[in-house]
């Protein structure tokens, strides 16, 4: 039996916009858009809102290369597919502006989902992190700061170990949207999770 060495690993580089957002790159005439820059594609029901956010290295700088993908369910709690109001995704892809590194969603506020138990989660957006100098995409999670009740029963939250690190995971409502910030390391280390 041949035994095969292992690859050596490979960090995103600044491929991924490319073969994922050439439109946004001005690469034209692959898609119409780029696949997951619209999440409501039809007139659902529910409160829509706005997600903005930027994700910050060790030494506290925007990263203008990061690609971020999001899902999520609709406002019932339901996932597209699987019982998810029409016109709706539940996915998105947004790449950071390339001047500011931020990156922005419009979407629906999502409702609660059962967990493997059957108790409720509270209203969340699971998020998918890549840019260059990152060998593996970090998955992390965004909960509204305004779901004080349902943040605190929910059943992720409650088990993480450091209590004090939960507001790496909360999105503050400021103004006509909610802010989330991704930090990769250093002081205010977003929680990642290792799906």
């Amino acid at each position: 039996m041949n035994r095969y060495k292992e690859s050596p690993s490979q960090t995103a580089g600044p491929y991924v916009h490319i073969g994922c957002t050439p439109n946004f790159l001005g690469i034209d005439g692959i898609f119409p858009e780029d696949l997951g820059t619209t999440i409501i594609t039809g007139n659902p029901e529910g409160e829509r809102i706005t997600i903005k956010g930027s994700v910050f290295d060790g030494t506290g700088n925007p990263l203008k290369d990061a690609l971020i993908e999001i899902w999520q369910a609709d406002p019932s709690g339901k996932f597209a597919g699987r019982g998810g109001v029409e016109g709706f995704t539940g996915w998105g892809r947004s790449p950071g502006d390339m001047d500011t590194g931020e990156f922005t969603f419009e979407t629906l506020k999502p409702g609660r989902v059962p967990f493997t138990d059957g108790r409720l989660q509270a209203p969340h957006v699971t998020f998918w992190i890549v840019a260059r100098g990152i060998n593996l995409g970090l998955h992390t999670r965004m909960y509204f700061a305004d779901e004080e009740t349902a943040n605190a029963e929910d059943p992720i939250l409650t088990r993480i170990e450091h209590q004090s690190r939960i507001p790496t995971l909360m999105a503050v409502k400021e103004g006509d949207h909610y802010r989330f910030d991704i930090r990769l390391q250093g002081e205010g280390e977003t929680i990642f999770f290792d799906i």
